[in-house]
């Protein structure tokens, strides 16, 4: 098919193929949440969500979309809210806020007063970031590919406290979890006091082996901040077996939370040692709550994240992650062989799950990304920079295989023809 013949087909199809009737989760038969995994199910999924026609969207990594039936829960607890009025922030507010976190923390195997509600991943981190006991001279160590706002806090941490950033480079295709531990342990030095490590690269999605990080630097007396904006609702996390010191994550990315949503974990025996961010009063330093003050904030966000973890475990948290690996492996175990074609994520299995990046070799990430969305309505963010090269595809359980098939046709010929 030509480049002409395929861009009216897609903007035929784009037209015509109707979405599902509305089927929520809670309105499946039992069956739904234990029969064979097949296409009738995702469809079913699909059909949950109200997904713009324009453009095949590759790009869930920033956002993910909320599906219908959450956000009909979120609607009713604005309108909940506005009725209750200072009623509702005066009374209720913060048990319901704290029966949330108690939740999240069963997702992610901690104890519930070690987790917080926040906003994101960001102000989960720079809780940590700016908050640790820093003094002049301490070292801490970070990867280049770390998420760039990360970085930038502790530019500013050296600028106020006088440490050294101390940055490695995780190469694309490690040969065994070894090297990346190597990477990270040869950084330390007597002065190293705090390693940030992301458990899932978001310009890459690969995966790096915490566990076995943090039982290294642990041994050397270092402790562990983990930046785990990408995985929660992603692919399971136990955070207990981890044995990180911190960590903090979105969870209006892939658990599909609204926007504003995440959480930062405190080991107990930590949690004293942090300085917060804003004052918060009668509280014992061991109390993880003095650490999230927020003042008035949108209240339902935080009761709606109940309702994504239900929607999330409904589908089945390793039913999830499986579908989320196959579809990244569908596309990109199809471009992989393909000359000029680069794949800047790990092939083993363990080292990944639903993002991967792919570039091309005679056309930067920027233009990729441009003539992807502009000549055939596929959206995706372009990434140059810190050894990586392309664009970060991140597909959602929304997503069809014909879509990737589509994706896959358009890589073959800008590969071919650029």
């Amino acid at each position: 098919m030509n480049k002409r013949t395929f861009i009216k087909r897609f903007g035929q199809l784009a037209i015509s193929v109707p979405l599902l009737p509305n089927t929520t989760l809670g309105n499946h038969p039992k069956s739904f949440h234990t029969r064979t995994v097949s296409d009738d199910f995702w469809m079913n999924i699909r059909s949950d969500y109200d997904l713009k026609p324009d453009y095949i969207n590759l790009e869930s990594g920033y956002y993910n979309i909320i599906p219908r039936p959450t956000l009909e829960k979120l609607q009713g607890y604005m309108r909940m809210v506005n009725y209750e009025g200072s009623y509702y922030m005066r009374t209720v507010q913060w048990d319901n806020k704290k029966n949330t976190a108690s939740r999240l923390a069963g997702l992610v195997n901690c104890a519930p007063d070690e987790l917080i509600i926040t906003r994101n991943a960001t102000e989960s981190l720079d809780l940590i970031i700016t908050g640790y006991p820093w003094k002049q001279g301490d070292e801490a160590i970070m990867a280049e590919q770390d998420y760039g706002a990360m970085l930038e806090q502790f530019k500013l941490a050296s600028k106020r406290y006088g440490i050294n950033n101390k940055l490695v480079s995780v190469p694309n295709h490690p040969k065994s979890d070894e090297e990346i531990v190597r990477l990270y342990e040869e950084a330390i030095t007597p002065k190293t006091k705090l390693i940030f490590v992301s458990h899932m690269i978001n310009i890459t999605g690969h995966i790096l082996p915490i566990k076995k990080i943090c039982a290294m630097a642990h041994q050397k007396g270092v402790e562990v901040l983990v930046d785990g904006a990408h995985c929660i609702g992603h692919f399971e996390v136990d955070i207990d077996d981890l044995g990180c010191d911190y960590y903090g994550t979105s969870l209006h990315k892939w658990l599909a939370a609204p926007l504003g949503a995440g959480f930062l974990y405190v080991s107990k025996s930590k949690i004293a040692k942090i300085w917060p961010l804003l004052a918060e009063h009668n509280r014992e330093p061991d109390d993880i709550g003095r650490l999230n003050h927020t003042g008035t904030h949108p209240v339902y966000t935080d009761l709606t994240i109940n309702d994504a973890i239900d929607y999330h475990e409904q589908i089945g948290i390793k039913r999830k992650e499986d579908r989320l690996r196959y579809l990244q492996r569908y596309w990109s175990d199809a471009v992989r062989p393909l000359k000029n074609v680069r794949v800047n994520t790990p092939v083993d299995l363990e080292r990944s799950c639903g993002i991967a990046n792919v570039g091309l070799a005679n056309i930067t990430p920027k233009e990729l990304a441009d003539r992807l969305m502009e000549d055939f309505k596929i959206f995706t963010v372009a990434v140059d920079g810190a050894n990586v090269h392309g664009c970060r595809i991140s597909p959602n359980v929304f997503t069809t295989t014909d879509e990737l098939d589509q994706f896959i046709a358009v890589i073959k010929t800008l590969a071919k023809n650029g």
